[in-house]
Formats: structure tokens, C-alpha cells, sequence
């Protein structure tokens, strides 16, 4: 099955798509600032360069998008039709890496918190502010 998108379309549309201040780790970001939490953002001498790094609490927060990483079960993450198997490939590589970086995480002290964009949607956004909130005062 070929794209529906012509390859001009298709290269502009990806173009798009950041991995940085994300309307979803923005909100993570807002949430735990008004809560009082201070932190730090993509630290590249940790693995994964995670999202949000939270020094005082050794914690670090990554904000997944539901297809890029995967999320099952979440009716954001959708297999593509077209190049499904280059798609899948590049999806469980993405899932790879988040366990494997949490682990080397892990093994230096950290602890890992990892938010989904489906608990960041509209009606989901306080539900998961109050559950973040509460993990990380577990750590205090």
C-alpha cells in the first residue's frame, strides 16, 4: 500500500513533529511548576535525555507520545497502514530504547516516571496531575 500523501507532503508533515517542548510535556511542565516542583529539562549527560529532571527528588520524567512509543491499549496508538512493518520496526526500537534507558536510570539512583499524551488530554489532565504530584511527594 503506498502513501496517500505525496513525498513533498509526506517530508513537510514530518518536518513538523518536535521531540522538545511538546504541547504534552508543556503541560507536565505547568503542572509541576504550579505544585512547586523545580526542575531541569533534557539533561544530556543522563541516558535517554529525559524531559524533565527533577535533581532534588533523583527523579526523572519522561512525556511519551502514545504512537511513537507505543502505548497499548490506548486508542492514540494506531498501527499505520501503509509501511506497517517499517513503522512496527521503528515503534518497538523507540520501546527498547524507554526500557533500556530506564534501566540504566535506574541503576544510577534514579527513579523513572513515565507520562503517556492519552492522560494529558482534555478531562485526563487533572487526574493525572494529582497522580504525578503524589509520586513524587512519595519521594520527598
Amino acid at each position: 500500500m503506498s502513501d496517500v500523501h505525496s513525498a513533498a507532503v509526506r517530508s513537510y508533515n514530518m518536518s513538523r513533529i518536535r521531540s522538545k517542548n511538546t504541547k504534552p510535556e508543556l503541560i507536565v511542565r505547568k503542572i509541576l511548576f504550579s505544585n512547586g516542583f523545580r526542575f531541569r529539562l533534557h539533561r544530556s549527560d543522563l541516558p535517554g535525555k529525559p524531559d524533565i529532571v527533577l535533581p532534588k527528588y533523583k527523579t526523572v520524567v519522561f512525556v511519551h507520545g502514545c504512537f511513537w512509543h507505543g502505548h497499548g491499549g490506548c486508542k492514540y496508538f494506531v498501527v499505520p497502514k501503509s509501511r506497517t512493518e517499517w513503522w512496527l520496526s521503528k515503534i518497538n526500537r523507540n520501546k527498547e530504547l524507554d526500557e533500556i534507558n530506564a534501566g540504566k536510570l535506574q541503576s544510577m539512583g534514579w527513579r523513572v516516571i513515565q507520562v503517556f499524551e492519552c492522560g494529558l488530554k482534555k478531562g485526563e489532565v487533572e487526574k493525572m496531575g494529582d497522580w504525578l504530584v503524589s509520586q513524587l511527594r512519595k519521594g520527598e
